[in-house]
């Protein structure tokens, strides 16, 4: 759960600083950035949901919720060049 709300933070964050101003697409951040922190962080935390946060799963958790956000980015803008 900390993972979610801290990747849909990173999300917000990331809508404020791209500037983002239409809601759907600021939607698509917050989603991305949780479903990114909660992969990374389940993932840096050996696979366990159960076990919490730790000094090792926030950063990556942070650093998949980047990830998955200018993943999310580079497929918007591929689109819009078609």
């Amino acid at each position: 759960m900390i993972f979610l709300i801290a990747g849909a933070l990173i999300g917000w964050l990331a809508a404020i600083v791209g500037r983002i101003e239409d809601g759907p697409r600021i939607a698509v951040n917050l989603v991305a950035g949780g479903i990114g922190a909660a992969i990374f962080g389940t993932f840096a935390n050996r696979g366990s949901v159960l076990s919490g946060a730790s000094a090792i799963s926030i950063p990556a958790a942070a650093g998949g919720a980047l990830i998955a956000i200018v993943i999310v980015a580079l497929l918007r803008n591929q689109s819009f060049r078609k």
